[in-house]
């Protein structure tokens, strides 16, 4: 199979679909890799590494014109016409907020496979898992960093010093994301709430931090309250495939105190705060609501795109792999982690989240194969 990594256009986002190392595993496994000039640029990797691993540098036409391309982020309209029938794509996808690329790609009969609804053995989430981890951890970075008053911030230091109060950070979510922000706002000092619906997911995170973290059932009053009180609120909830659920009002918002930071990490499937109403990007990542700083970047991982990448790779070429080996329509029927990434094939939604979320309907992709 012929395998093409076309370099990244969303804004500063500085990873690339695979690492040198990937290339050399999918090559002597007897695919060919064309990878897009300086594709692997801002992730610290040449176009001579690419060589030296077995890939050829071709331009961005040619890198789309693989079998399969292998990406990081949802291609933007200015990719679009590079869709045709049977190609795959292998990517986060992220379709639920986003019915023009899931238009394109019915309409293309682009076979879509997306990281974020790739399902493990264990039901997890092994495409999502690592870029979880960092987003999470850069959260905290990222509300401390905002917290300066030079940034518009409240003027106050995330860990505070002795004989003064230690900042307050509220991290909606116990999941992947919300464990990693817990951890990294507490490491740093920080008082920490976090909340989630799951009885055995609060119990594992207060067995976890021996009880040093304050854990709250998410409900409504528990959520305003913690909110209100925050100097950072982190959003870390995810379902997977679909629309991101609205679990902080506007009102909420309201009564925070101004200058205190919000982060809402699933902005790129709708994010869960009200005030989150657009993504905004690197170039001009914050804006305000009620006097509160909204941070609402789809891509945190990309600013670190030399640990993001080569985390990202380790977990997506095995499965890119498995999909050259055995074509994509023999790995949906041999592989269940790869048929719950397949979100579009042969002009149909083939996720169920996705479809309910759109509103369209929902196929099952082993009638389809």
């Amino acid at each position: 199979m012929r395998i093409g990594i076309p370099k990244e256009i969303k804004n500063n986002e500085n990873r690339v679909g695979i690492t040198p190392a990937g290339v050399q595993n999918l090559v002597q496994a007897g695919q060919e890799v064309v990878v897009e000039t300086n594709a692997g640029h801002n992730a610290g990797y040449t176009n001579a590494d690419y060589q030296a691993a077995g890939a050829t540098v071709a331009t961005a036409t040619e890198a789309w014109a693989g079998d399969m391309v292998i990406k990081v982020k949802e291609p933007l309209p200015e990719e679009y016409h590079f869709f045709r029938p049977g190609l795959i794509l292998y990517t986060y996808l992220h379709l639920a907020p986003n019915p023009k690329l899931t238009a394109a790609l019915l309409e293309n009969e682009v076979t879509a496979v997306g990281y974020e609804t790739m399902r493990g053995k264990d039901g997890g989430l092994p495409a999502l898992n690592p870029m979880s981890e960092v987003a999470g951890r850069m959260a905290v970075l990222i509300g401390a960093q905002f917290l300066q008053e030079q940034y518009g911030g409240k003027g106050v230091l995330l860990s505070g010093v002795p004989g003064v109060r230690k900042s307050h950070v509220t991290v909606i979510g116990g999941g992947t994301v919300g464990l990693n922000a817990a951890k990294t706002a507490m490491g740093l000092g920080a008082q920490v709430t976090i909340l989630d619906i799951n009885p055995a997911t609060l119990a594992r995170i207060d067995n976890l931090f021996d009880g040093h973290i304050q854990t709250l059932f998410s409900n409504p009053a528990n959520i305003a309250h913690s909110v209100k009180h925050a100097d950072v609120v982190i959003g870390a909830v995810l379902i997977p495939g679909a629309k991101a659920p609205k679990l902080v009002t506007d009102e909420m918002v309201a009564a925070m105190e101004p200058g205190s930071v919000m982060v809402d990490i699933p902005i790129d499937q709708g994010g869960i705060f009200e005030t989150s109403d657009h993504a905004s990007t690197f170039d001009d990542p914050i804006y305000l609501k009620h006097d509160v700083i909204q941070y609402a970047v789809a891509n945190i991982p990309g600013a670190v795109p030399k640990t993001a990448t080569d985390a990202l790779t380790s977990v997506t070429i095995p499965y890119a792999q498995l999909i050259a080996q055995q074509g994509i329509s023999e790995a949906v029927k041999t592989n269940p982690t790869i048929a719950s990434g397949l979100n579009t094939y042969r002009g149909h939604i083939t996720a169920a989240a996705v479809a309910s979320s759109l509103e369209q309907a929902y196929v099952d992709p082993l009638t389809l194969v």
